[in-house]
């Protein structure tokens, strides 16, 4: 019913760049809260930042600020997450999830989530 799709993650150098997409159907982007969480193998999920219906952000983690940032397209109903200065430690498996109008850090609060997109950082 509410379906989300993560795209964009691969393989980038130390200080690279990535551009993550979300993909909404089904629902108008614009009237939930997009979060992003990622999850490094054998390790707890980690919420890294989030934008509510409203525009405004949240950063879970004091590792994504002046890095980070997220975007909306309404027109093609997807949310983009530009990561800058990437490092080894943001390695993990990178998901959106979503929830009506307002953020949550608790990742059991939102009702709609995508398989994941890989990001990778090494030399």
């Amino acid at each position: 019913q509410v379906q989300l799709v993560e795209s964009g993650g691969g393989l980038v150098q130390p200080g690279g760049s990535l551009r993550l997409s979300c993909a909404a159907s089904r629902f108008a982007l614009n009237d939930y809260a997009i979060g992003w969480f990622r999850q490094a193998p054998g390790q707890e999920r980690e919420g890294v930042l989030c934008i509510d219906s409203a525009g405004g952000t949240t950063y879970y983690t004091e590792l994504a600020k002046g890095r980070f940032t997220v975007s909306r397209d309404n027109a093609k109903n997807t949310l983009y997450l530009q990561m800058n200065s990437l490092k080894p430690q943001d390695t993990a498996v990178y998901y959106c999830v979503a929830r009506l109008y307002l953020c949550s850090r608790r990742y059991a609060d939102f009702v709609s989530w995508g398989q994941g997109t890989q990001v990778t950082v090494s030399s």
